[in-house]
């Protein structure tokens, strides 16, 4: 973590000096907003904490409640939102507070006595942390929302919610500068009952499977219901069953099934009991299911152990739907590029399923994640309007594949036993698909932010469309044996990491004939689109790794300037660019990585970009002419740019 750029700091250097719309902020709503962030929720929180990093970009979020989130229904957190976490500067406190998944074992009945369950296996999760370094945890959602809160808070814009606002419909008038018109009504407080209109260039809805923001633009949540319903308590009980600190499916030969979900800070657990198939004239009667019925339910699943439940601390019953809405912003499919959407719609607005997953809040982050750069890219001029178009066709794709998989494991869950072809399949599938549900099989397909795979090969372990998959390495400046993509900071910036040819460090190599290009060519993407009177890395912050010892590698002229950019007003050079091979775990050899080297460009959500060779700065040019807004500026030296961050 570097934070001196501007002088000596003392306090807590996650507190950033507010700057832009940060300076004396509003407590009250504004007329006009560029993005107004509608729903607090996951979307809704990362959101706005992206935008909090841009605080010349005046960004709110409305939420109903009159204040924070006391209980979330959320709670599995993936490995791929822990790697988020990491990127807002929070992994490692939630991972302490939370409770983390080991294994998952596998209760089904005993085939000597069928009344009778018996744990018939135990499944691992990563353990060889293949899949991931991060660990797949439990944690209750309010408490990942009060961290996305805090970085909101401590970001340069200063960003807070606005509690005890209900969105209650909107206006797009296309040709204004603010073309989105928003009716709001005060629901607590002083004004509860009046309504007021904010005018916004850009609207996130972030407001649930029952959303006004979906209805408002003519969306359509596409699925149905799947008939069979559950019971889901959080619980404080005294029992008899072994695994009760153990993540654990259960199966019983005639009472259904149980997913039993231990919950952080010991005791508490989770369990979403089945409650059966659910008539097809039910109308709702069965979410008027109580306490004491699932509770019952459960002990007869349960069976030959007890459940004695002493307090519970939230319950609900819910049927399976799985829907998906027709587009994720307000363009007809039919106008698709003839206009820039002007709202969006993420989370549980665009795409519901079962909870039994764990996708939920984890799949609504990224929805969140991933409108939130773009906007502040192009509110801050430095791409198109046209960036906004990948969104839906991004994470449409994404959801619907959330809800074939879900439908297929859901529907595994609710199996009665006696169907199964052996005890074993439903832990078969757990273990083969545990990549999909860790966050780890989106790849994005060829668009203006995602290239071509020509040049793959160059960098196997890096899939194009694909997030980055970080691994060790050794930074150069203090010896620390670092994860290369744990400093990829929310800061909205592009990550490029180039990884030398054989012959780099020494004389002139395809490396240092790359870099001398990026920092001189007026077609480098650092000369064209760098903004003047910032620093050298304030939209790309490159880093090279060298496939040697780090011991072999000095600072001084066989480091290309490129590497050592100057930052801040005092122009201090930043040495932390520079990176090698850790010799227990070689990232060249992990990754694929051909001896000739190659570039990888990570977008600033995570994601590989794209992947070229040394040699190929027409292809990176090229790329980047694509994604970024006409030509910027040509800044002439480093010292002139003093930082913007």
């Amino acid at each position: 973590m570097q934070f001196h750029h501007h002088g000596y700091v003392s306090e807590d250097p996650r507190i950033e000096e507010a700057s832009g719309t940060g300076v004396n902020r509003p407590d009250t709503l504004p007329d006009q907003v560029d993005v107004l962030i509608v729903g607090s929720g996951p979307a809704g929180m990362i959101a706005a904490a992206q935008l909090a990093k841009f605080p010349n970009i005046t960004t709110r979020i409305v939420e109903r409640r009159p204040g924070r989130l006391r209980l979330g229904q959320a709670d599995g957190i993936q490995a791929r939102s822990v790697e988020t976490f990491q990127a807002f500067g929070f992994a490692e406190r939630i991972t302490a507070e939370a409770y983390r998944i080991t294994e998952m074992a596998f209760w089904t009945p005993d085939p000597d006595n069928p009344s009778h369950i018996v744990r018939s296996s135990v499944a691992p999760d990563d353990a060889s942390g293949e899949i991931s370094e991060f660990p797949h945890l439990i944690v209750n959602q309010a408490r990942v929302l009060d961290y996305f809160a805090e970085f909101a808070r401590n970001a340069p814009a200063r960003l807070t919610p606005d509690y005890g606002l209900e969105f209650q419909d909107l206006r797009i008038d296309h040709g204004e500068d603010y073309p989105v018109t928003v009716t709001l009504r005060h629901v607590c407080g002083d004004q509860e009952g009046l309504e007021r209109t904010v005018k916004a260039r850009y609207v996130i809805g972030c407001d649930g499977a029952h959303s006004r923001v979906r209805e408002a633009i003519g969306r359509k949540h596409i699925g149905k219901v799947a008939n069979h319903a559950w019971g889901v308590m959080d619980v404080l009980a005294t029992t008899d069953f072994p695994d009760i600190r153990t993540k654990c499916a259960i199966q019983s030969a005639s009472g259904g099934s149980i997913l039993h979900i231990p919950r952080e800070g010991g005791h508490l657990f989770r369990m979403y009991v089945d409650l059966g198939e659910v008539a097809g004239d039910d109308n709702r009667r069965i979410r008027q299911t109580t306490l004491e019925t699932t509770i019952a339910k459960a002990n007869q699943i349960l069976h030959p152990y007890t459940l004695e439940v002493k307090d519970c601390a939230w319950y609900t019953v819910y049927e399976v739907g799985h829907r998906v809405t027709d587009k994720f912003d307000d363009v007809p499919p039919e106008a698709t590029g003839t206009r820039a959407p002007r709202v969006f719609i993420t989370g549980d607005a665009c795409h519901t399923h079962s909870a039994k997953a764990g996708q939920g809040m984890n799949v609504s982050m990224q929805d969140g994640w991933n409108i939130a750069w773009k906007l502040g890219h192009v509110l801050s001029g430095i791409a198109p309007e046209s960036l906004l178009e990948t969104y839906s066709s991004e994470r449409q794709v994404v959801a619907q594949n959330l809800i074939d998989f879900d439908r297929e494991w859901s529907s595994l869950m609710a199996k009665p036993a006696e169907e199964f072809s052996n005890p074993q399949e439903l832990k078969e599938f757990y273990v083969k698909t545990a990549e999909f549900p860790a966050g780890f099989m989106t790849e994005y397909q060829p668009s203006m932010i995602t290239g071509g795979k020509a040049h793959q090969h160059l960098a196997t372990g890096f899939p194009v469309g694909k997030r980055f998959k970080s691994a060790p390495a050794m930074r150069v400046c203090d010896g620390n044996d670092v994860h290369l993509g744990h400093h990829a900071t929310a800061d909205g910036r592009w990550r490029i990491y180039v990884f030398a040819d054989q012959s780099a460090p020494a004389g002139h190599s395809p490396l240092t004939n790359w870099a001398d290009w990026m920092l001189n060519s007026p077609r480098s993407p650092v000369v064209k689109y760098t903004p003047e009177e910032t620093d050298l890395d304030s939209l790309f912050d490159i880093k090279v790794i060298y496939r040697r010892p780090h011991g072999e590698v000095e600072f001084g002229p066989m480091i290309p300037a490129l590497f050592m950019p100057k930052v801040g007003p005092f122009q201090l050079t930043d040495y932390e660019k520079v990176y090698a091979v850790d010799p227990e775990h070689d990232i060249f050899e992990a990754r694929g990585i051909d001896p000739k080297g190659a570039v990888v460009v990570v977008r600033p959500d995570q994601y590989v970009s794209l992947v070229t060779a040394l040699d190929a700065t027409d292809e990176l040019a090229a790329f980047f002419d694509g994604a970024m807004l006409g030509q910027r500026r040509c800044p002439r030296t480093q010292g002139a740019r003093l930082s913007a961050r």
